[in-house]
């Protein structure tokens, strides 16, 4: 009979280091968010103020059979502060979910958990829902089966290369317009004649295998890029040069290092760097974090080479999934294959009043789905005029 053991320290977790790792291997769709590495990396920068609930289930040796790691966010809403019982992501990756081979029974164990101890949030939200080789039906289920109300909106959408559906270079690149693939041809030949155009790719496999050179030369490299694009000047300062953010990325890079998971990707024109895509990846998926290029070289169409060649690259390393990440979509839609829509479940607790009262603004703005619907659009049936009206409006609570 499966048990469930709730850690709220990193220290005590620690000692599930080594079955979070093997646990991770084993999960459908995992990407780099799900690892210990992150979650560590993560709350010992932010999570200062909030609550830490990793629910571990586990056999009845105590043997760990799946991981759910959630966080109190203490959130800001036109209604009042809400506390908010969701994964730990922030939106710094588009995907998470439950950790381990059988998301359906981890996820029914760790929400009757979530049911039976006190309640000290308002809204429980797992966040970040839908990504592929996952099931929403399984976080719906679960929340239904612990008695909690289950309420789908689509949270925001993410542009994705479906490398494994594809199947290799010659036909994605055949299906990109004539445009972009006379654009690829002629940026590379013109640059050329200025000198010798270069792509570089950075990634190492990890502890396991001996590789664990951070190679702070190239990291270096992508910070300098960063400080010189045009989201440097952006008020909301999240480019690796942004000093609110800087110490954290750098310490994720090193647990990434570790974990085999960095995938830097840089575009040279001789010792010049031209531009920049600084992405985690586990296991074939690919997340993208951050881009960058020289303003200097904005005509010559860097980023737009960088992104071809790294996808090029990935069809050669067998990776099966390129996650572009969200925002910026419409210069994304040349490269993409096709968008995905990021969902949220949402549970209000019946007997409080403010919570209630997001629900019932949500209800009235629209943005509630029902779960078919929900299902409709993560399976790819439901009319995509209808999603372009409603991904991007979800309300951030």
């Amino acid at each position: 009979m499966a048990r469930v053991r709730e850690i709220n320290s990193l220290d005590e977790l620690d000692g599930y280091r080594s079955a979070w790792r093997r646990l991770v291997a084993e999960t459908p769709g995992v990407c780099f968010f799900q690892t210990f590495a992150w979650l560590e990396a993560y709350w010992r920068h932010f999570g200062g103020g909030d609550r830490l609930r990793v629910l571990i289930v586990e056999d009845a040796t105590g043997e760990p059979l799946g991981i759910v790691p959630l966080r109190i966010y203490h959130e800001r809403t036109r209604l009042g502060p809400l506390r908010v019982l969701t994964y730990p992501l922030h939106d710094w990756g588009v995907f998470y979910g439950p950790i381990g081979p059988d998301p359906a029974a981890t996820l029914a164990e760790a929400f009757a958990q979530v049911r039976r101890t006190r309640r000290d949030w308002d809204v429980f939200e797992p966040r970040w829902l839908g990504g592929p080789r996952t099931d929403l039906r399984h976080t719906e289920a679960a929340l239904r089966g612990a008695g909690m109300g289950a309420h789908p909106t689509v949270w925001t959408e993410t542009a994705m290369v479906d490398l494994a559906g594809l199947g290799d270079w010659d036909t994605y690149f055949a299906g990109r317009t004539g445009s972009l693939r006379n654009n690829f041809r002629r940026r590379q030949k013109k640059l050329g004649r200025r000198g010798q155009l270069r792509f570089e790719r950075y990634r190492p496999r990890g502890a396991k295998h001996g590789e664990t050179d951070p190679r702070w030369d190239l990291y270096d490299v992508c910070e300098r890029l960063a400080g010189r694009s045009w989201q440097a000047a952006m008020s909301f300062g999240t480019t690796l040069s942004s000093e609110a953010i800087r110490p954290f990325l750098r310490d994720v890079h090193l647990h990434a290092i570790e974990q085999g998971a960095v995938d830097l990707n840089l575009l040279w024109l001789d010792d010049r760097p031209l531009a920049f895509a600084y992405n985690y990846q586990l296991y074939g998926h690919v997340s993208g974090l951050r881009v960058g290029y020289d303003p200097e070289f904005a005509r010559d169409g860097v980023g737009s080479l960088l992104w071809l060649l790294s996808i090029r690259d990935s069809f050669a390393r067998g990776d099966w999934l390129y996650d572009m990440g969200a925002g910026s979509l419409e210069s994304k839609r040349h490269y993409r294959t096709h968008i995905v829509p990021v969902f949220r479940f949402s549970h209000y607790p019946l007997a409080t009043l403010r919570p209630n009262m997001l629900r019932m603004k949500r209800w009235a703005d629209g943005y509630l789905l029902g779960a078919e619907a929900a299902l409709a659009l993560d399976e790819g049936t439901a009319d995509p005029a209808w999603l372009d009206s409603r991904v991007g409006q979800a309300p951030r609570a």
